[in-house]
């Protein structure tokens, strides 16, 4: 299992789990659409998240949530790389590039980033070659469907056995394109394309995801998953059923949580660590 990963000119170190931070520079992401579109928020936001204990940031200009329509590489690249630039000048933090685009992913990986988050696991047209070429770790994450269909009506015969086999045929692919597995990272994607039942019978069976052999990453802060246990609870009451079930999946083998709510989940995972230490 990788335990320290190269982040272009950075080194994550894995021993102990990781917090990311989501920085959406998008006008209609599920949480946070149109907040940090404009420089100035996006940079004061990125600021906030790293003085919060963010090691990573996130920066996302396509949402995927449940029913988004793609955006063209162009505009994505148009949302991205000024905030991407402006990051790397004046913040001492991992930027990470949440895109399925081989366009941004060669102009990011040139301007800083150093990490690819891609929710469609290098599927797209030329995205495997432009991963390969940026000599940056990849996160692949499952998802089932397009983010346009992806809830409608998802069907698993068994939800953990098919995420683990969908990782390993793209991990393989990868391998072929020359992306060693020390670049490699997972994400089973909860949410994407996933019921309430399939979410959660995959963050119980969740430990089983480590015989991938690579670092395990989970989104799941504020997911529909959450305002459904809840009863319905809107988007910003959803934060303690977060932190609940992002120490369960640091538990059960994940390294790296996504989250908006950086501070507490540090909290969290700084009380998981002390006990995990003691006698």
């Amino acid at each position: 299992m990788v335990t320290h990963l190269s982040c272009g000119g950075r080194v994550l170190d894995l021993t102990r789990p990781v917090v990311m931070g989501v920085l959406n520079v998008t006008p209609d992401s599920f949480s946070d659409g149109g907040r940090y579109n404009a420089l100035d928020a996006a940079l004061h936001h990125a600021d906030s998240l790293c003085h919060a204990g963010a090691q990573i940031i996130d920066i996302g200009g396509e949402s995927t949530r449940p029913g988004a329509a793609p955006v063209s590489p162009q505009e994505e690249l148009d949302r991205v790389m000024p905030v991407l630039e402006a990051i790397g000048q004046r913040l001492d933090v991992i930027m990470s590039l949440d895109t399925s685009s081989p366009t941004l992913m060669r102009a990011g990986a040139k301007a800083g980033a150093g990490l690819i988050n891609d929710v469609r696991a290098l599927q797209r047209p030329g995205a495997l070659e432009a991963a390969a070429g940026s000599g940056l770790p990849v996160c692949l994450m499952h998802m089932q469907g397009q983010p346009e269909t992806m809830q409608q009506q998802p069907r698993y015969t068994n939800v953990c056995d098919e995420i683990m086999a969908f990782l390993r045929e793209r991990a393989a692919a990868c391998l072929g394109a020359g992306i060693g597995a020390e670049r490699l990272l997972f994400d089973p994607g909860f949410g994407f394309g996933k019921t309430l039942a399939h979410n959660l019978s995959l963050l119980k069976h969740f430990e089983r995801l480590q015989a991938l052999g690579a670092p395990l990453m989970v989104g799941v802060s504020r997911k529909s998953m959450l305002g459904d246990v809840l009863g319905g609870a809107p988007v910003q009451a959803r934060g303690a059923a977060g932190l609940s079930a992002a120490v369960l999946a640091v538990e059960r083998g994940a390294r790296i949580i996504r989250t908006h709510d950086v501070r507490e989940t540090v909290d969290a995972l700084a009380l998981w660590q002390a006990q995990s230490a003691a006698d």
